[in-house]
């Protein structure tokens, strides 16, 4: 018959046991919630915010957006830090003109750059007096009412805005902080080559894109994704832990709201 000590023993011995059970089972279930949010942000969406305002209107600073990462296919830049694993791209479809997207930069491939596809494989673009040329034609503008934005200080002022329609029919807002003498409202003719696209951003005056040498024309297997809709957005300036300002920094009118 069991004596104390043998009772006080086993139920240690269980307890113990149980409680490293219960600490494999914490790993287990952390080991396979990682390995799901990896394979959904490699395979299907990832997270991106928008740090500057080289897509105004479309896009503001504080936004925070889904990229489907399926929609064009997967090459390296749509693993984590980009490794070698292939060449090229797998079940690839090519941007659509309009799209909006996220890219790696050609000069180190591992910076997100996020702008408009304006020009595919094989096209001419240029800039003439403000006004976007493809394959030689003018793209369709019209004046709408001045958007407001903010200065280099910081000031409130309205600014120069358009609605573009692109060849294909996509329409989109951009705006002219310098009208049409901004530093690329005037360009040469750029020959997008076979495999590659010409990126712009609809703040015309104040995006870093393809009309730059340090931007110029991205490959497609830098593309990581399309960019689809805002979950969350705050104003520029205030921080997204701040829970108690939500109720007046964040914009609820674009939390869900789908990316044209």
């Amino acid at each position: 018959m069991a004596n104390d000590a043998d009772i006080k023993s086993k139920a240690a011995r269980d307890k113990g046991a149980k409680e490293e059970g219960g600490v494999l089972e914490t790993i287990k279930v952390v080991v396979q919630a990682l390995l799901i949010a990896l394979v959904i942000r490699t395979l299907l969406f990832q997270p991106f915010n928008i740090p500057s305002g080289s897509l105004i209107p479309t896009l503001l600073i504080g936004d925070y957006l889904f990229v489907s990462k399926y929609t064009y296919g997967y090459s390296k830049h749509s693993v984590p830090f980009s490794p070698p694993l292939f060449d090229g791209r797998v079940w690839a479809a090519e941007p659509k003109r309009g799209d909006i997207a996220v890219f790696k930069l050609p000069s180190d491939n591992s910076t997100d750059y996020i702008k408009r596809v304006i020009g595919l494989p094989g096209d001419r673009i240029q800039m003439i007096n403000g006004i976007l040329h493809i394959n030689n034609v003018p793209v369709k503008r019209e004046r709408i009412a001045d958007y407001v934005t903010t200065d280099n200080w910081g000031r409130s002022t309205p600014v120069i805005q358009y609605r573009e329609t692109l060849p294909n029919g996509v329409s989109h807002e951009i705006i002219e902080r310098e009208g049409d003498t901004g530093t690329f409202d005037n360009t040469p003719v750029f020959l997008v080559p076979p495999g590659h696209f010409f990126m712009m951003g609809d703040n015309r005056d104040n995006s870093l894109d393809s009309r730059d040498r340090s931007v110029g024309f991205v490959p497609f297997e830098n593309f990581v994704g399309r960019a689809e809709i805002i979950f969350f957005s705050i104003e520029d300036g205030a921080s997204a832990w701040r829970v108690w300002e939500w109720p007046w920094t964040v914009r609820w009118n674009r939390l869900f709201s789908a990316i044209k």
